[in-house]
């Protein structure tokens, strides 16, 4: 962490509404669903979710540690993280398969209660416009690792009872929890991202086209179009971190080559997307892959895949790289 002793800004508010759904993976979850004991009322109501940390009374508490700076959000972090060793310790040692199974009901509606938390976290650590100035970096930093620490053992978690067979990660299944909501934050005053995360590699597509693709995250990019404050148009569009399986049934090792990439829709299309209909008619709807950043074998961490993507879109806005552009290579992860 931080060995020595140095003055930290005061955090921006990430407070805010946090999705409890999404076109992918649904969460369907109700705040009476047994097990709710396990999870305290005050996680959405905690001061740290709506009021940044006081800034210093007098010149004696100037300099404060990174530690005492976030000393509340890390006991927070604390509490989520003991409460899902609570359900994965009720999962392996209970004998009580009823009891069993109403922890496994309980557990989704667990993700959703992580909602703000992640929201608060990714808000405050990037988002970017006239009214959130950015922490300083060691704030950023460990802010982001918090929320990669936490993505970690929800996967975990949810890989538990998906062993068990008490959850179902199918992605083409309403009421599986295939993916988790991580955070969103504002890339500016017109342009949200949102976060998603897989438990499992899933087909890109339920008809496994295009094929040996495989998606591990998911952002959605809202967008308000039009003159700011002036009937703005909202539209929406997809973003994944997925890899190829490279090579064929003689290669001795089949490698993964990580890539994000942009969704791209082709029944329905784009200019039939916003009509009802057309995703009444259409079977199974069809979508491509446009391979926009290419990153390399190694698969990327939830917050380094999120920093490449913000790059990305950011130099995409300034006009630095069009926005078809074919593919890019991540620094340092050139492929051979």
């Amino acid at each position: 962490m931080m060995a020595g002793k140095q003055g930290y800004s005061c955090l921006s508010d990430g407070s805010g509404n946090v999705p409890s759904s999404s076109p992918e993976g649904t969460l369907s979850l109700s705040p009476r669903s047994p097990g709710l004991c396990l999870i305290s009322p005050s996680i959405a109501e905690s001061p740290w979710l709506s009021n940044a940390p006081p800034q210093p009374q007098s010149p004696s508490e100037v300099n404060i540690t990174l530690e005492e700076l976030l000393a509340p959000i890390t006991e927070k972090l604390k509490y989520l993280l003991k409460k899902a060793e609570d359900f994965q310790t009720y999962l392996l040692y209970s004998r009580d398969r009823m009891q069993k199974e109403q922890f496994a009901k309980a557990m989704p509606t667990f993700l959703q209660m992580c909602q703000p938390y992640f929201h608060y976290l990714e808000s405050t650590a990037r988002s970017c416009t006239p009214y959130l100035r950015p922490p300083q970096e060691p704030v950023r930093r460990r802010l982001l690792e918090i929320s990669q620490q936490l993505a970690c053992q929800l996967e975990q978690l949810v890989l538990m009872y998906a062993s068990f067979s008490f959850v179902s990660l199918e992605d083409t299944d309403p009421f599986s929890v295939s993916c988790f909501f991580c955070g969103k934050f504002w890339l500016n005053e017109s342009r949200q991202l949102s976060i998603f995360r897989y438990c499992i590699s899933a087909p890109y597509t339920a008809a496994h086209i295009p094929h040996n693709l495989y998606k591990k995250m998911r952002w959605n990019l809202d967008i308000l179009e039009g003159p700011v404050g002036r009937n703005q148009t909202p539209r929406t569009e997809y973003y994944f971190l997925c890899f190829r399986d490279t090579g064929d049934e003689t290669t001795v090792k089949i490698q993964k080559l990580w890539s994000i990439g942009r969704w791209v829709p082709v029944d329905p299309d784009n200019e039939h997307s916003s009509d009802v209909l057309s995703w009444v008619l259409c079977r199974q709807p069809m979508g491509d892959y446009q391979q926009l950043l290419t990153i390399g074998f190694e698969e990327p961490s939830h917050t380094l895949a999120t920093d490449l993507l913000v790059q990305m879109l950011n130099a995409q806005s300034s006009g630095l790289v069009s926005h078809e552009s074919t593919c890019w290579v991540s620094p340092g992860e050139q492929v051979q």
